[in-house]
This record gives structure tokens, C-alpha cells and sequence, in this order.
């Protein structure tokens, strides 16, 4: 099967406007479009307050690993194995995570700190998950 949205015609940064509006909608605050040193989009901070106290999370677009999945799939045609189509099906799988991720926080299933928590942004810059996968030992248990 093909990578998901692989066919999307959609500007990345409509569909940065769409997830900006979605999170906006659910309360995260000081959205800010992240870009590499070429302008591309790469990620989204945000933040959302929690206990209070405004924490910032970092989603990122890795375009490059769409690409990557893009060109090992015989299913998609490598007319669209590009960088600008990799960013366009990157920012849409996002959309649609995210979506599915404040469905949860609708549903009351679970809290938007709780389901965003591995993008949290420690004082060293690294998200949460980067920051434990640096050293698995940190939080998590063998």
C-alpha cells in the first residue's frame, strides 16, 4: 500500500494553516512555523498551558523520511518522488494526526499535555522523546 496522502496536490502551507487553526481551536497558543535554512517547513511549535504555566511543543515534518518511503514504495510513481511532493504528503500526515490526536482529547479520552507530551520541549532544547531516547534509562524501566 501506498504512503498516505502521497497523491495530495495541497500546498504545505495551506495544510500548516488547517493544523494552526485545528490546534488554535483547541486552545494551543503562539504557533510559529519552524523552517531549515533553505525556507522549507519542517515543524510547528506551540504552546499549550498546562498547570498554569505555558509549555512549548515541537512537531516536526520529516520530509526526508516521506521521500524515503516514497521512493521504496513501487506503488508510487517517481514523477512524485520529490522533496516539494515529500513535504506536501508530510504536512497532510501530520494534519491528520493531529486531528486524530485532539479527537482523543474531545472524547475525553485523554488530556492535550498527555497526547502531545513526547513533543514537549525540555530546557535543553530537545523534545521529551529525544531527550529519553538520548538515554533510555532517564524515565523508562527495562
Amino acid at each position: 500500500m501506498p504512503i498516505l496522502n502521497y497523491t495530495t496536490k495541497i500546498d504545505s502551507y495551506k495544510t500548516i494553516t488547517e493544523i494552526q487553526k485545528t490546534l488554535s481551536a483547541s486552545g494551543a497558543t503562539k504557533i510559529i512555523i519552524d523552517n531549515d535554512i533553505e525556507g522549507r517547513p519542517i515543524s510547528l511549535t506551540f504552546c499549550i498551558t498546562f498547570n498554569g504555566k505555558p509549555i512549548a511543543f515541537n512537531l516536526p515534518c520529516n520530509f526526508e523520511g516521506v521521500l524515503s518511503a516514497m521512493k521504496s514504495n513501487p506503488k508510487v510513481p517517481r514523477s512524485m518522488c520529490n522533496e516539494e511532493q515529500a513535504l506536501r504528503v508530510g504536512w497532510r500526515i501530520v494534519k491528520d494526526w493531529v486531528a486524530a490526536q485532539l479527537a482523543i482529547v474531545e472524547a475525553k479520552l485523554a488530556t492535550m499535555t498527555e497526547v502531545f507530551l513526547p513533543y514537549a520541549i525540555t530546557k535543553s532544547g530537545a523534545t521529551l522523546y529525544e531527550y529519553i531516547q538520548a538515554d533510555n534509562q532517564l524515565l523508562l524501566t527495562n
